[in-house]
């Protein structure tokens, strides 16, 4: 599934773009599938905005976004059902966890969705790779940011993808952790031959990346 962003302009920032050397906004850019791409967005350049508008959490800006052949724009409840549950898996910068739901509940919540593509017994192997096996039965809401930002990258990796997005989901960890946690992330995309797409401030080397671009 190839991802394609056609002179894609965020309403809100239509005129900062306009005097902006972006390799992203305004100009047609395509992700083959598999690809590792890198996004460095310093602050205020929209990083968190093209997030949303890769999921269709907002619709509000011009150009098109292509999932294959799929238009994001265009298609109606059923199809971004379908896309988000098969196809987009997603770790946002403010992680949309549920607080007083406990970490497990939580991963439990998206596994569910699809039951035959992963089970418990993954939840507790990634968990436990990821440093966080003691705080599954706590209340997400009594996790540190540190600890909620692995359960959210656990939970996007409960469902099948060919799109894993990332908005700054290190934000928060040390490098062992970081070491760790990219380590799963890059195994997951690997098995499923999934794209990922991650946001971030600064260059990085977490992954082999296919593309690094400046937004």
């Amino acid at each position: 599934m190839n991802l394609i962003l056609d002179r894609l302009i965020p309403y809100s920032l239509k005129d900062r773009i306009a005097s902006s050397s972006s390799a992203i906004w305004n100009q047609i850019v395509t992700f083959d599938e598999s690809n590792k791409i890198k996004i460095e967005a310093p602050s205020g350049t929209g990083k968190t905005t093209l997030t949303h508008i890769l999921y269709k959490v907002r619709a509000d800006y011009t150009g098109s976004i292509k999932y294959d052949d799929l238009e994001l724009g265009k298609c109606n409840e059923d199809a971004l059902a379908e896309l988000r549950q098969h196809h987009l898996s997603i770790v946002f910068q403010d992680l949309r966890l549920f607080p007083e739901l406990t970490a497990f509940e939580n991963i439990e919540i998206k596994r569910l969705l699809t039951p035959q593509f992963s089970t418990q017994e993954l939840v507790f192997e990634m968990a436990e790779a990821l440093g966080v096996a003691s705080i599954l039965d706590q209340k997400i809401r009594f996790c540190s940011f540190g600890e909620q930002q692995r359960i959210a990258i656990i939970r996007a990796l409960m469902q099948p993808f060919n799109w894993l997005i990332l908005d700054e989901p290190f934000s928060h960890l040390d490098q062992e952790n970081i070491k760790l946690a990219s380590k799963l992330i890059a195994s997951a995309c690997e098995k499923r031959n999934a794209g990922l797409v991650i946001m971030g401030l600064n260059k990085d080397h977490y992954f082999d990346y296919s593309k690094e671009l400046v937004l």
